[in-house]
């Protein structure tokens, strides 16, 4: 059996995050292809070909999820901040993008890779344009991804027509169907922007395949007037009324949502993305997470868009969590660093529907792992490996990024993509961008 072990990481605080929130002290995870085999205390056995990888007594984890973004918009990246949802969307993004073609895509979204990759993201799920590009970049760094083409009433500068837009999404399901590591979901944008018909054939479409709904929900106070005034309720009930409200449905931000609503997303089995750090920016306002976690919600943790964000670090988010909610219900007990862990850990990998592969390092998952030094002033001394994490670590802290079982960062160098290369290609998208916003395209 040993034989059959192709990496081995040990001298490690192994962080599990199986059903009893297990911590193995000076442990070893043992990864036969993609697959966890063992995960136990004290030294490993003498693996004959095995790469062992020295933890240095830091922390092992699961690898992060990034359950919601918008990875190419690494490329709009503070073009322009301080601004309501609205307007930003309005008068900046949506105008910009109609700019874009596949390569602009390719590049944001290989130097979103890069970023999630450097900062210990082995998932992400995105939504945005020319979507068949960001899975390529995912597959090219060895990412794990849940993706889809967005989905609105008007025209896309990738796919013209609506009709296109789902032959286009029907395409990718099933073009990646078999893959080990890229899946796909129907992402309709948002119900302020979906007729109910469209909402209603993604719906169809995404029970066809059996592959997960997902949207924007209540994000702004602005989205649920729009709603009101079209369809005369509110988003939630809109949903209820269209037979979508269910576990299929993944929803985004849900921000603005009262007790009863939160308790038709319980009954639905509907699964939600907290997005703390776009909705502080954007002044969207706070999701109600502690309440959604005491009625056993389902919620995960998503960064957005670097244009609504300006950053990919899960680390920074978990943090940000934590403390948003303590302050907003005036209670420090609040969404504690265990609780918040699990949010982009377990929790989020059932948000995705991918709590049978990853999540946890257990016996029998996926090996989707991260090793964070804690030989840093920052980090020492460590009482509880759960606080750390949270309030004090950093994405700059993870030194070694597997995912599937293979090594993507070592050491803090990537080893699937060329940073330099990439670097530069941004810098060149960055010039074409420029030039858009002053032609006030």
């Amino acid at each position: 059996m040993s034989s059959e072990v192709t990496l081995c990481i040990h001298n490690a605080t192994i962080v599990t995050m199986d059903s009893n929130s297990t911590i193995v002290d000076n442990g070893y995870v043992s990864v036969s292809g993609d697959t966890i085999v063992d995960v136990e205390a004290g030294l490993p056995p003498q693996y004959e070909s095995a790469k062992l990888l020295d933890a240095q007594k830091g922390l092992v984890l699961p690898g992060l999820i990034n359950c919601h973004t918008h990875v190419p918009m690494t490329l709009f990246r503070g073009l322009a901040d301080d601004l309501p949802l609205m307007d930003w969307l309005t008068h900046y993004i949506f105008p910009v993008e109609r700019n874009m073609d596949e390569d602009f895509v390719k590049v944001g979204a290989l130097l979103g890779c890069a970023e999630m990759i450097l900062s210990g993201t082995t998932t992400f799920c995105d939504m945005y344009l020319f979507e068949e590009q960001v899975a390529e970049a995912a597959r090219e760094s060895g990412m794990r991804c849940l993706v889809g083409e967005v989905l609105y009433d008007f025209p896309s500068p990738n796919y013209g027509q609506l009709d296109e837009g789902f032959r286009y999404t029907e395409n990718m399901i099933q073009k990646w169907q078999d893959d080990p590591l890229v899946s796909v979901a129907v992402e309709p944008h948002s119900l302020f922007t979906c007729s109910p018909s469209l909402l209603e054939k993604a719906a169809d479409l995404a029970s066809k395949y059996g592959v997960p709904l997902i949207t924007h929900l209540a994000e702004t106070r602005d989205e649920i007037d729009q709603v009101v005034e079209k369809y005369g309720k509110r988003p939630v009930k809109h949903l209820l009324d269209l037979g979508l409200l269910n576990e299929n449905l993944i929803a985004d931000h849900c921000v603005h949502l009262d007790p009863d609503e939160l308790d038709l997303l319980r009954e639905g089995g509907v699964r939600v993305v907290h997005n703390p750090e776009s909705n502080m920016k954007l002044a969207s306002g706070i999701a109600p997470v502690p309440d959604m976690l005491e009625r056993g919600i389902a919620v995960g943790i998503g960064t957005d868009g670097c244009a609504s964000n300006n950053n990919l670090d899960m680390f920074g988010e978990m943090d940000t969590t934590a403390k948003l909610h303590k302050v907003s219900k005036m209670d420090p007990t609040v969404t504690d660093a265990l609780t918040v862990l699990k949010m982009a850990t377990v929790e989020a990998a059932k948000v995705l529907g991918l709590e049978q592969l990853v999540g946890s390092i257990e016996k029998g998952k996926k090996a989707d792992v991260i090793v964070v030094d804690t030989h840093k002033p920052h980090l020492t001394p460590m009482y509880n490996p759960y606080s750390h994490i949270v309030y004090a670590a950093r994405g700059s802290d993870v030194r070694h990024t597997i995912i599937n079982g293979r090594l993507v960062m070592e050491n803090r160098n990537l080893l699937t993509l060329d940073l330099s290369e990439i670097l530069a290609r941004a810098r060149q998208k960055a010039e074409l961008v420029r030039g858009w916003v002053t032609r006030g395209s």
